[in-house]
């Protein structure tokens, strides 16, 4: 076995169309670090080994604010690889050329270790699976079946389709819940500064004046008063809160009592639903259309739905059909699917045409989800001004009470 250093390079290189190219790459030796240069396509213009630098030189990585891999960066992976094999390039070339391709500089260095593993003789898959918290099980598993089927290149189109969808509805959600967020913020923002600089002006106003206080304006005086302690208090609790649901949103006892309330709330419930079962079932039929065996594909469709109550549901699927039965048939005692699902799934089932019934499924969800948010985003949006209207203006009227009685204040 070789005992060889695997040292790191940085290069200047220029590629097929004469642009210059910087980057550095993994190899045992200068001259193997060439041979990847050449293999790559890329002409060598200089080379040197890389040394971590001190001081400014140094790449500073902040936990928890150095960029990470996100879907898109998954989706542009996945499509490029996609269309890096199907052009008849192989796969350690592609993985070669993309390693040193990427911006993220996270993914740049994980990839290289992928291909190292694949240079070594290891499936594809297994080398993505070594790093669970960057490709997901969905990808990790649609690979191993286009591996083993001979169709990696049509697996990794499904998989750069899909997550180009799952990113495409994020961004949707993130869209449409920027403005209020950002109402809501406005509000609470003016309601604080109005308690901690203009009320106190007003209170110290009114015991000149002498008399009794309305109610209201007592109110806010009293808040008043107390948000020197209070405020304090309400930001240790957001920031405490903060880090114990980063820290504990993922465990099941969370997601069991969390979960289920998030399908179950007002406006925002039905939203969720129709998020949730468009990728339950968008996934589902990518996986199945990956050759993934049934049971696999319902245990990941599961872990990847983003809800507890799917994740049960799947479960109940997967034991439904380990002891022969249909999916329809334990699909219809699962509430959290409408009934157009079932059925839908039920003729697929029949006619032998699952995948494409999911598929119609995922498409009608992804509809209705936008034209849901639109509507939420419409429907929001007076709501708020009139939030924000009850709010402020209900606070100047507290204050002012007391001024339409300064007649029988002033003696």
């Amino acid at each position: 076995m070789s005992t060889t250093a695997v040292r790191t390079y940085v290069h200047r290189s220029r590629n097929s169309s004469g642009k210059l190219i910087k980057g550095k790459l993994d190899a045992p030796s200068e001259s193997a670090a060439l041979g990847k240069l050449r293999t790559m396509g890329l002409a060598p213009v200089a080379i040197g080994e890389w040394t971590r630098g001190t001081g400014l030189q140094r790449e500073i990585e902040i936990p928890g604010l150095s960029k990470g891999v996100g879907l898109k960066d998954l989706a542009v992976v996945s499509r490029q690889l996609a269309t890096m094999l199907s052009a008849g390039l192989s796969l350690l070339r592609t993985l070669t050329i993309l390693g040193s391709q990427t911006d993220n500089k996270k993914l740049a260095g994980i990839l290289a270790k992928v291909t190292e593993d694949v240079e070594t003789g290891t499936a594809f898959s297994v080398a993505l699976a070594a790093h669970p918290k960057v490709f997901p099980p969905l990808m990790i598993n649609m690979i191993r079946a286009g591996e083993t089927g001979g169709f990696l290149d049509s697996a990794l189109a499904s998989i750069a389709t899909n997550f180009e969808k799952e990113a495409k509805l994020r961004a949707q959600i993130k869209s449409a819940m920027t403005y209020p967020v950002m109402v809501l913020l406005m509000s609470l923002v003016a309601v604080i500064a109005m308690l901690l600089f203009i009320v106190p002006v007003f209170q110290n106003m009114f015991e000149g004046l002498g008399g009794q206080l309305p109610l209201p304006t007592m109110a806010l005086v009293v808040l008043s008063q107390n948000m020197v302690w209070a405020l304090p208090l309400l930001l240790v609790i957001t920031v405490a809160g903060g880090f114990w649901w980063r820290a504990n949103k993922h465990k099941e006892a969370v997601r069991k009592l969390v979960d289920p309330v998030k399908l179950k709330m007002p406006v925002f419930g039905a939203l969720a639903t129709k998020i949730a079962v468009a990728r339950f079932t968008r996934n589902f039929s990518d996986m199945i259309g990956a050759g993934v065996p049934i049971l696999t594909a319902l245990n990941v469709v599961g872990s990847t739905s983003g809800n507890w109550v799917l994740e049960t549901a799947a479960h109940n699927m997967g034991e439904s059909v380990r002891q022969g039965r249909p999916i329809a048939e334990q699909l219809a005692q699962e509430k959290v699917f409408p009934p157009m699902v079932t059925q839908m799934v039920a003729v697929g089932e029949d006619s032998g045409a699952l995948e494409t019934m999911l598929l119609k499924v995922s498409e009608f969800y992804d509809a209705e989800i936008e034209a849901t948010t639109a509507a939420l985003t419409s429907l929001i949006e007076p709501l708020l001004i009139a939030f924000l209207g009850v709010v402020v203006g209900g606070m100047i009227v507290a204050l002012y009470m007391p001024i339409f009685n300064i007649a029988t204040l002033v003696h």
